[in-house]
């Protein structure tokens, strides 16, 4: 009888102590670190489960315009209107740099440079060959092979892909004419990959390719980045001291929507594809799931922040937190 009534008692406060659920899915671009986040949060709050789907900025805006997830990742900004239209709340969540990355024999990590015309050029076709005089023009101590080149870029609708595109179109007339930006456009040339790692296995598996992929992937996938010329004329190297001059651009108290560009900033020591990754919430979210969406976030932001340094990216300065969190 009174194990009876303990039974009853249980199945009673079940659904009370059910565990909280919170779902996510989008931009591969953050995923490393998002997938940490999650598990230590899940480690260290009993009762609540928090999971992230890599799956690219445009299925996740997809899902959670669908309302199939609590929150989506991006990489490809909306605007303020954008986000009135769509019913959506965006803030940001870190920085980092997108890299190009080549497959070269010979050639090792931070050995290429790559000058904004001579970049632009080989992702629109017109420079073909690596020993283009072009090419050696910036490398005179560099091996350069009579090679073709092969161009992977995302053949999914990606955060990456804009702001790649994004800085492309800034730094090149014809690419802006011809190609522009977005999550997805017609590339010129090459073959495609999907997410950022497979961008990365493709790199690794063509001998003379060069793609481009958020910085924590290379590293993982052991490719040579190519140094950069950045707004400034310098030649610099993907690090993240360098995210962080490109990051420091960023003015948040005049961007409304949180809508920011880090695509060739000014700055002597500043990476020139610098990026921002959000997080996507709708407007009619429960209050319930809202408050436990502010807590998770609020823990990311501060407890978080070392695992992101950890994995090369940059974490939201104290100052740029506290505009965010009321937001949230």
């Amino acid at each position: 009888m009174i194990k009876n009534i303990l039974l009853t008692t249980w199945c009673a406060l079940a659904p009370v102590i059910a565990a909280e659920s919170i779902t996510g899915a989008g931009a591969s671009f953050p995923a490393p670190v998002y997938q940490k986040w999650t598990y230590t949060y899940s480690q260290e709050n009993p009762g609540t489960t928090v999971t992230y789907q890599s799956l690219g900025s445009g299925a996740g805006l997809n899902q959670i315009k669908a309302g199939t997830v609590d929150f989506a990742g991006t990489d490809n900004p909306l605007t303020a209107e954008q986000q009135k239209e769509a019913g959506l709340v965006q803030v940001p969540m870190l920085t980092g740099g997108v890299v190009v990355v080549v497959n070269l024999p010979g050639i090792k990590d931070g050995q290429l440079k790559l000058s904004k015309a001579v970049l632009a050029d080989i992702f629109l076709g017109k420079i073909k060959m690596w020993n283009d005089k072009a090419v050696k023009a910036l490398n005179p101590g560099l091996k350069l092979p009579a090679r073709k080149i092969t161009v992977v870029h995302r053949a999914d609708s990606s955060g990456t892909s804009f702001i790649f595109t994004n800085y492309l179109s800034k730094i090149s007339a014809d690419w802006r004419e011809k190609v522009g930006q977005g999550s997805s456009v017609k590339w010129p040339v090459g073959i495609g990959g999907q997410k950022n790692p497979g961008v990365c296995n493709n790199v690794a598996k063509i001998s003379g390719s060069i793609g481009y992929t958020e910085y924590t992937y290379a590293t993982e996938a052991k490719l040579a980045c190519a140094t950069l010329e950045n707004a400034e004329g310098k030649f610099v190297r993907p690090t993240k001291e360098s995210f962080a001059a490109g990051a420091s651009a960023a003015d948040w108290k005049n961007a409304p929507g949180f809508y920011m560009e880090l695509t060739n900033v000014p700055g002597e020591k500043s990476w020139p594809i610098t990026g921002v990754t959000y997080i996507l919430i709708r407007q009619d979210t429960p209050e319930a799931k809202r408050e436990a969406l502010r807590k998770y976030f609020t823990w990311c932001y501060t407890k978080g922040a070392a695992a992101a340094d950890a994995l090369n990216y940059v974490a939201l300065p104290k100052d740029v937190v506290d505009l965010v969190l009321p937001t949230l």
